[in-house]
């Protein structure tokens, strides 16, 4: 990947420009002046502008992922922002929104700050989400109406659950105040226990402890009931269950403040790709069996579920080359992102390519509060322009973050990004 710094003047010619708010697709020419949208349509291409034709390509808004792991600070021999943030752009995300689980918690004022004052280097946008409680301990609410002045766009005590039911609410009565969402990791302790899989028939054929899906789903229907008293914005993340599925759809026909996010793993795996205990399938809530992958793709394409999230987490070589019951929970899932979700979604299930789009696009953008109409005149450029044809095979040279936890090598995608703008820069993949 290569990544430069805009020329003054760049003109992106002959793209299929695809709008996801006013859901169109035609050919045209976008005009970049010092990073800005200075003009779209159909231009001469003058001597003195660089260009770059995009016959073939797709151009829209860059993407934006609600949900990745940076390990800055404490944690960085696994992913740094610098290094995240190449991960992103290979990938077509210009805007990324951090966890808190880092080595300190991100849970005061100060540490919102320092990662923004370092992300103001990086070529992406990120956006820390600031601890739900001290220390990320479950007990304590952390300080949010500071931590949202000092730039945290959410909360979430993401890895760790908030079990009592009483600071749920407090935080959730908290961030109404705030008008920001609160994110919580949905899963029942006592009935999660050691389980490191999906229970079932797959997780009794291997040996290995069970984790039964109703862990998710009861925290979920704890926490929309909880969202429903307080009136307050929940989004609930890597939902993995049918049970999760129905209950949020449930909770979505009377209440417009749930929002959800499904992970491209758990959209493509199922509990039967556990049959070799490659470890990187190791995950948190773990692949389910096939009948709840297909009901997240249900929830997709009737609007339950509301956006694309990739979970990135990346791990070292020592925390993933171990026995599966030692293993790390989580896989890196940026620059596969696109590929794969494109595959399922438009080249299985049929789903058009714009309302695919504006799962990774408009929708992360409106519930975090983003300006979502980046596509016109005098806007930021944060543009991606993809080759939707490209059938390709993920490999390890396709990956830029400092870890490589992937379980998609060798996988045949379809959809390729070749180009991200973001923050005065343009990568090419």
């Amino acid at each position: 990947m290569k990544i430069d710094k805009l020329p003054e003047k760049l003109l992106l010619q002959n793209a299929d420009i695809l709008d996801p708010i006013n859901k169109t697709n035609k050919k045209g020419d976008v005009l970049l002046v010092n990073g800005v949208i200075a003009d779209i349509g159909k231009f001469e291409s003058p001597k003195d502008i660089k260009t770059i034709d995009c016959v073939g390509l797709t151009l829209t808004q860059g993407f934006c992922d609600l949900h990745v792991h940076f390990r800055e600070p404490g944690n960085e021999d696994k992913e740094t922002l610098e290094s995240g943030s190449k991960a992103a752009l290979a990938g077509g995300f210009t805007r990324v929104c951090t966890m808190p689980n880092t080595a300190p918690p991100i849970d005061s004022p100060e540490s919102i700050s320092y990662i923004i004052e370092k992300a103001k280097k990086c070529p992406i946008h990120i956006h820390p989400i600031g601890a739900v409680t001290k220390g990320q301990k479950g007990h304590e609410i952390s300080e949010m109406g500071l931590m949202k002045e000092a730039g945290a766009i959410a909360f979430s005590d993401d890895g760790i659950p908030i079990q009592n039911g009483l600071v749920m609410r407090k935080a959730l009565e908290y961030s109404k105040m705030l008008d920001v969402p609160v994110i919580n990791h949905a899963e029942d302790d006592c009935l999660r226990c050691d389980g490191v899989m999906n229970e079932g028939l797959m997780s009794t054929r291997l040996g290995l402890s069970g984790n039964p899906s109703i862990a998710e789903s009861t925290m979920v229907h704890r926490d929309l009931k909880l969202a429903g008293i307080t009136g307050a914005k929940l989004h609930v993340p890597h939902v993995s269950s049918a049970a999760s599925v129905e209950h949020i759809r449930e909770m979505k026909s009377t209440n417009n403040n749930i929002s959800a996010e499904v992970t491209p793993h758990h959209l493509f795996f199922n509990d039967e790709s556990l049959y070799n205990y490659d470890t990187n399938l190791k995950v948190a809530p773990p692949i389910r069996g096939d009948m709840s992958r297909k009901a997240l793709i249900g929830g997709i394409l009737d609007g339950a579920i509301d956006c694309i999230a990739t979970d990135h987490a990346p791990h070292t070589l020592h925390d993933k080359e171990t026995t599966f019951d030692l293993a790390s929970f989580g896989m890196i899932g940026l620059e596969s992102c696109f590929g794969i979700v494109k595959k399922i979604l438009v080249d299985e299930e049929g789903l058009g390519l714009i309302d695919f789009v504006k799962l990774l696009t408009v929708s992360p953008r409106k519930i975090m509060g983003f300006d979502y109409d980046l596509l016109s005149k005098g806007k930021e450029a944060e543009v991606v322009l993809f080759d939707s044809n490209k059938i390709w095979t993920f490999e390890k040279n396709n990956v830029f973050s400092r870890s490589i936890n992937s379980p998609f090598y060798g996988q045949s995608l379809s959809g390729k990004v070749k180009y991200t703008i973001s923050k005065g820069y343009i990568s090419q993949i």
